[in-house]
């Protein structure tokens, strides 16, 4: 027996489209494409037609515009760099795990800080109480990063550290922990976030408005391109958009719209391009859309290209894309979670094959916990077995030459860059997130995303199918934060004692006095002061003298996560669910003369608002009042409105480990303030172990990654009913 065999003709796709027709459900063709999140509608068969007028399909990794890679010969020479994202408690503990992992393969240090030290303030700030050593590293001199930093060359280990809001004193303390460890600054290698832009937009670990922000990166670049010719000065970052619920296209665009923007800003001081542009990087977060995430970053290195080419720049240097990437962290399921060393695979997979320049694999208990030395382990080997043992490092860009992944990467450049321009049209990112339409545009795609989860149309297997009947324990890391508040206040009173406090008072001074005028550079006088032993706290308040704290308005979008719901096309019974919760609301309104209403509020210095903002949207479409809390409040400020506001619940959104601390103080405070009446609920990354401690401080409802919002809903409903019965 013998197969037919077809060479692609016009005639022969005729031949294919009728025996695709017998198969196809409805006998529609059609009905076997898939249309992207991103709105990219992707077929079941790509021809060689789909190439033809492709004008970068047949270009050489090395050469403009970049599209195959940023090097000739990629990791045919030199593979990927492997790092491991990491910060917990103490330095000292923090230093203890990289030192193990660059012993066991790992080839780089990536620095996680805790939220304290991202919103620049000291470990004994009173607003920080449930936030220090949680979520990163607490750092608040150069003490800390001399511990951090401890038999660490770090003339020889390259350094990436994700910070933004605080990028001026953390950068200086890494820079003189260097120089007492005799390491010049010429020598330094590695990466700063120092990417501000998408704080305003997603991760909100912000601290000064955006135009003094951007006053601090252009500092930056500036020093850097001068005295540290081997450090990136920026790592411009999408990773951050996609998490908050940022389809590819929304991340690219949105990411290289920034990056320009930073360029525009350096340009400003007076610098040539090819000065400083060949030391930016970018970071991308690659998540389970395998075909997407490779067309991302091939398209990615075009558009750069093209943008740059339009500053004039002339060094290839100063064209290529050069990334870190590190796979999604809200990808990974509560459930079931062994099936995240799968998924961490598949992303891991995507980036080598996208052409990373360094990689991170999230841990597989990362959507319950810090990750354990145990689950970290098998995420830097599964790096190690795909560089050692698939030989996959082997070939150049291997899907140059597919007919769909040629087609796709254009179509993401093409949807890309109409968001681009779009921005532009605006005047430029700076505008567009001052506005809040980029932000809006993230919220919209992360609630619509959620709804499709809930409604069963996006399948997340152990989470809406094939889940298991009973879920095993594993054993996830614990930070004790009192512990380490407590022996960093002591740190802190041993250096504010022993320092020459009038030298430092000047230093500071001087920060304040050049903010103020714009004279001199934030960087250089940033290291003079830590120098002298001032903190992390210290100078963010003595530039927040000049600058101000920046506070974002609180919006949320309406009416797309009820859209999923909506549009007849759900999966077995959410959609009789959801109506019936609708009229259950309505009901209660009747009976009680108003709706239930609820405050969603993020405590501590926690920014991380995606969870918090679909969690809203949802119970708003369902026919809750619903009520936002600012960012960043205490637990007396977050009682305080909700008192005023006469609400029936507050939910409490927590992604960074404070809620053993800031949950029972809110329950506390509700009860001083008269307001016991008013029910906790709590939703987010929090650990099976913690659930009996928070029931009995008084939670009415805890629910974890994975619950769909109609069903904690449904029960914040009927426990508000049991307040009031």
């Amino acid at each position: 027996m013998t197969s037919k065999s077809f060479e692609f003709n016009a005639s022969n796709l005729e031949v294919w489209q009728k025996a695709a027709v017998k198969s196809a459900p409805g006998g529609d063709v059609n009905a076997l494409n898939w249309k992207t999140p991103d709105g990219i509608v992707v077929k079941p068969l790509y021809t060689a037609e789909d190439t033809v007028n492709l004008p970068y399909a047949n270009t050489l990794p090395g050469f403009e515009p970049f599209l195959r890679g940023p090097q000739a010969t990629m990791y045919a020479v030199r593979p990927w760099t492997i790092r491991q994202y990491a910060g917990f408690s103490t330095a000292e503990e923090s230093n203890a795990f990289y030192r193990k992992a660059l012993a066991a393969g790992g080839q780089g240090v990536s620095v996680a800080f805790d939220l304290a030290t991202h919103r620049g303030y000291d470990s004994d700030h009173p607003r920080v109480t449930g936030d220090v050593g949680k979520a990163g590293v607490a750092i608040d001199s150069v003490e800390d990063m001399k511990i951090l930093f401890d038999q660490i060359p770090l003339d020889k280990v390259s350094v990436s550290m994700t910070m933004n809001g605080a990028v001026l004193p953390v950068l200086a303390g890494y820079v003189v922990a260097a120089e007492e460890q005799g390491v010049s600054q010429d020598k330094l290698s590695g990466t700063i976030q120092n990417d501000i832009l998408k704080e305003f937009m997603v991760r909100n670990t912000y601290i000064y408005p955006p135009e003094p922000s951007m006053k601090i990166i252009g500092d930056i670049i500036e020093y850097t391109a001068k005295n540290m010719p081997k450090f990136n000065s920026i790592s411009i970052s999408g990773y951050h958009m996609q998490e908050a619920g940022a389809n590819q296209a929304l991340e690219m665009a949105f990411t290289l719209a920034d990056g320009k923007e930073y360029v525009k800003t350096a340009m400003a001081k007076g610098m040539d391009v090819d000065e400083f542009a060949g030391r930016l990087s970018f970071f991308w977060a690659v998540g389970m859309n395998f075909y997407l995430e490779i067309a991302k970053m091939r398209a990615a290195r075009l558009l750069w290209c093209r943008i740059m080419k339009g500053f004039d720049a002339k060094n290839p240097k100063s064209l290529m894309l050069r990334t870190h990437s590190q796979t999604s962290g809200w990808s990974l399921t509560e459930q079931d979670p062994y099936n995240n060393v799968v998924r961490t695979t598949i992303e891991a997979m995507a980036a080598v094959f996208g052409g990373t320049q360094s990689l991170h694999t999230n841990s597989f208990d990362e959507a319950i916990a810090l990750p354990t030395e145990f689950s970290s382990r098998i995420a830097r080997n599964t790096q190690l077995i795909i560089q050692e043992e698939t030989h996959i490092t082997n070939v150049i860009d291997p899907w140059a030459g597919s007919y769909m992944m040629e087609s796709l990467t254009q179509e993401m450049a093409d949807k890309a860059w109409a968001i681009i321009e779009e921005v532009e049209a605006m005047g430029g990112m700076t505008k567009a997130v001052g506005s809040g339409w980029a932000k809006l545009k993230i919220e919209a795609a992360a609630a619509e995303k959620q709804a499709r989860i809930d409604s069963g149309k996006d399948v997340i297997v152990g989470v809406n199918k094939y889940k298991l009947a009973k879920e095993d324990p594993i054993e996830t890391l614990s930070i004790d934060n009192v512990r380490v508040r407590d022996g960093q206040i002591e740190r802190l009173a041993k250096i504010r004692a022993s320092r020459d406090s009038a030298k430092v008072q000047a230093a500071l001074d001087a920060l304040t006095a050049s903010a103020e005028s714009g004279q001199g550079n934030l960087l250089d006088l940033s290291i003079q002061a830590v120098r002298l032993r001032a903190t992390v706290g210290e100078i963010s308040d003595a530039l927040e003298k000049a600058f101000g704290r920046h506070r974002a308005d609180t919006q949320k979008v309406t009416g797309v996560y009820a859209a999923a719901y909506d549009d007849g096309d759900n999966v077995g019974d959410t959609m009789e669910y959801w109506n019936q919760l609708k009229a259950d609301i309505a009901a209660f309104a009747d009976a009680q003369g108003r709706r239930p209403r609820v405050m969603i509020s993020k405590l501590g210095q926690d920014g991380h608002d995606r969870g918090a903002k679909v969690v809203a949207t949802a119970f708003a479409d369902l026919g809750f009042d619903v009520d936002m809390g600012p960012l960043f409040q205490t637990p007396e400020e977050c009682a305080r409105q909700a008192v005023e506001n006469d609400v029936h619940a507050v939910g409490v959104s927590t992604l960074a480990a404070g809620h053993k601390t800031l949950v029972p103080a809110i329950i506390a405070e509700l009860k001083k303030q008269g307001a016991d009446d008013i029910i906790v609920f709590v939703g987010g990354v929090i650990p099976r172990q913690d659930y009996d401690m928070l029931y009995e401080a008084g939670v009415k409802g805890i629910y974890g990654p994975g619950t769909p919002i109609p069903v904690s809903a449904k029960d914040v409903l009927e426990q508000i009913k049991k307040a009031l019965a």
